[in-house]
């Protein structure tokens, strides 16, 4: 199967050599997951009582975590579906960015559920002995449907690749690399029949992962939905959450489009069109984000729920700081980055994703930590330091440990296939097999 020569020039050095840079940003990565590692270990060890999380305040980090990592891979399953869908052709050289976020933050997000359990060793519960009631059955059933065919999309997407890099000669690469590719590409060779075939089967997986995140990620909105808690039981959570989803997701493209265009010298193919093209999906999208928390606190702020009123003085109070940042500066300063013309550099707009996704990680924290200390009974005669949540280093060792093996999985499959789809780049279209 033959492909550009200049594509595969441009596109291939990462694969065939690994810079100190790499190693040396890679062993600090791997140096955090293994603190994470030992804060797991003592926790395991000494159980609970070592992280911050109580009777009132059940839920911390982890769920935090969860929710942030769990989105980010539906919103990656949004964007790259919908840009397959659509042909969209600036999607090219960021579409690969997409499914990967999709894929590593499924694998990563269930991980904080486990983290969060106090007895891992009843963990086959959920799998041997599930009760169809319980809205956690629901999202084990949405989360391994979801992991399933996103990993199927991602390998339909990469086969053309690997059969273009089996057949590269001039590719310098370790020969278990090669005899990877000859596996991994079940045969391609880009006949008009198996290149109809893949297509159709990507469009068909495109459409059913774009379904299956809005119901998945809905599905874990309605866990805080449907439970009686002070500023959980809402109506809006589902399109809330969704929406949420991309906002956070879109942020995450954007800085990993800077680190791989900077590091991987792809000026030429991730240009400046790219970043304000992404830029202008993320001022969109933060409107609709900015929209749903308006009206998610203004519901709650005008309603006669004692305890919701008294959440709001909370967050306005106790979390004042979190509050403004989460929902004021980290949906108002990307649109008016974005939303000038003469603010549109590739620095600025980079700066304002990396401001949403930090704002949507403390929304997150403020949904679910503020409400767990407001509870409707609340516990008497305790004291302060087991009503208010404060997080311990064990907890914040295996956040950091989930960021960093995130990290060291985009750093390993970009050392295995190129981090731009080299067939997506082709100047034929493939779109013309179709017709």
């Amino acid at each position: 199967m033959q492909a550009d020569k200049k594509l595969l020039k441009d596109l291939t050095p990462e694969l065939e050599s690994t810079g100190t840079g790499w190693y040396i940003t890679f062993t600090i990565f791997l140096g955090l997951f293994i603190v994470g590692i030992y804060g797991l270990v003592q926790q395991i060890d000494k159980g609970h009582i070592v992280t911050g999380m109580r009777d009132n305040v059940v839920w911390g980090f982890y769920i935090v975590n969860f929710i942030f990592f769990m989105g980010l891979s539906y919103s990656g399953a949004l964007i790259s579906g919908v840009l397959h869908l659509f042909h969209t052709g600036w999607r090219k050289p960021i579409i690969r960015m997409a499914e990967l976020i999709t894929v590593i933050s499924l694998v990563i997000g269930p991980f904080f559920i486990f983290f969060c359990i106090g007895r891992l060793d009843r963990l086959y519960f959920l799998f041997t002995h599930p009760r169809i009631q319980s809205p956690i059955t629901w999202d084990v059933i949405a989360i391994c449907t979801d992991l399933i065919g996103c990993f199927i999309y991602l390998y339909l997407s990469f086969i053309e690749d690997f059969a273009i890099l089996r057949d590269y000669d001039e590719l310098n690469v370790a020969p278990w690399k090669k005899k990877l590719y000859k596996i991994l590409s079940l045969g391609y060779d880009g006949s008009p029949i198996q290149a109809k075939l893949l297509a159709n089967a990507r469009t068909i997986m495109a459409t059913m992962i774009i379904a299956i995140a809005i119901i998945v990620y809905s599905v874990l909105a309605w866990i805080f939905g449907v439970t009686l808690q002070p500023g959980w039981h809402s109506t809006i959570f589902g399109p809330y959450f969704v929406i949420a989803a991309v906002f956070s997701g879109t942020g995450l493209l954007i800085i990993l489009m800077w680190i791989f265009r900077k590091v991987y010298h792809l000026e030429e193919y991730i240009t400046q069109r790219h970043f304000i093209n992404v830029g202008v999906l993320l001022t969109v999208i933060a409107a609709f984000y900015g929209y749903f928390t308006f009206s998610d606190y203004l519901t709650k702020w005008y309603g006669s729920i004692k305890m919701d009123s008294i959440l709001i003085d909370k967050l306005f109070s106790e979390y004042y700081s979190l509050f403004i940042f989460a929902n004021y500066i980290g949906i108002l300063l990307p649109g008016i980055i974005i939303a000038f013309p003469r603010f549109r550099t590739i620095r600025n707009i980079t700066v304002a994703a990396v401001i949403a996704l930090l704002a949507l990680w403390v929304n997150r924290y403020i949904i679910v930590i503020p409400t767990l200390e407001t509870p409707f009974l609340p516990i008497q005669d305790t004291r302060p330091d087991w009503i208010k949540y404060s997080p311990t280093w064990i907890e914040w060792s295996l956040t950091f440990a989930g960021v960093s093996i995130f990290a060291m999985l985009f750093m390993l499959v970009s050392k295995i296939a190129p981090i731009i789809s080299i067939s997506e780049m082709q100047e034929k279209d493939k779109d013309e097999i179709l017709k």
